[in-house]
C-alpha cells in the first residue's frame, strides 16, 4: 500500500455502517456494512492499524456516493475506481482484475474465473483465497464470484453468505432454499 498515511471515513448506507480507507495512490480497503458505525471502524482499523480519520479525494467522496446508491438498489460500476492494494501476488492482481470485469448481477464461480485466466481446476482454490483475502469487496466484486455449481459459497464478510446472498439478491440474482435431504412422509 502507498508508503503515506492511510485515512479512512466510516458512513451509513441503506445496508448499515461501511468504512473506507485511501492512500495517496488510491483506495486502499472497504469495510461491507455492520450494524453500527463502532463496528464498521473496529474491523476496518483491525486491518489498518495506525490510519487516521481523514478528508476524503473527490475520487473516495465518489466511491462513497456510489456505495450508498448500490445499497439503496441502484445498478452501480465501480469498475473506474483507483485502488491502491499494495504488493500482490501476480496471479491475485489477475484474479481482482478479471472480478472488477463482472458486472451489476453477473456471477462466475472460482473455476471459471481459474479458467478464464488460462489455469487449471487446481487454480479454483486460489481464486477463493484471493476473493477472501480482498481488500476491497463491491469495489472487486467478490459477492459475484460463487462455489462450484452456483452456490454461493463462502464469505469472510461480516454475516458471512448470507451478506453475500443478499448483495446478490440486491442485484436480481436470487437463489433458491436449500432442499431437505430427506422427503417428509406426509402423514
Amino acid at each position: 500500500m502507498g508508503h503515506t498515511v492511510q485515512h479512512y471515513l466510516i458512513f451509513e448506507t441503506a445496508g448499515g455502517f461501511c468504512g473506507i480507507a485511501w492512500s495517496d495512490i488510491g483506495i486502499t480497503r472497504f469495510q461491507l456494512p455492520t450494524k453500527s458505525a463502532d463496528a464498521a471502524e473496529r474491523l476496518l482499523l483491525r486491518r489498518i492499524p495506525g490510519a487516521e480519520p481523514g478528508q476524503p479525494s473527490e475520487q473516495v467522496l465518489q466511491a462513497v456516493a456510489a456505495a450508498k446508491r448500490y445499497f439503496e438498489g441502484e445498478e452501480i460500476d465501480f469498475f473506474g475506481f483507483k485502488l491502491d492494494l499494495g504488493e500482490q501476488d501476480v496471479f491475485f492482481e489477475q484474479i481482482y482484475a478479471a472480478a472488477r470485469q463482472l458486472s451489476w448481477g453477473h456471477t462466475t464461480t472460482y473455476g471459471a474465473l481459474a479458467k478464464q485466466l488460462g489455469a487449471g481446476p487446481e487454480a479454483a482454490r486460489d481464486v477463493g483465497q484471493a476473493m477472501a483475502k480482498n481488500p476491497v469487496p463491491l469495489i472487486i466484486p467478490c459477492h459475484r464470484v460463487l462455489a462450484a455449481g452456483g452456490k454461493v459459497g463462502g464469505f469472510s464478510a461480516p454475516g458471512g453468505s448470507v451478506a453475500k446472498a443478499r448483495m446478490l439478491e440486491l442485484e436480481g440474482v436470487h437463489f433458491e432454499s436449500p432442499q431437505p435431504a430427506q422427503k417428509s412422509f406426509g402423514f
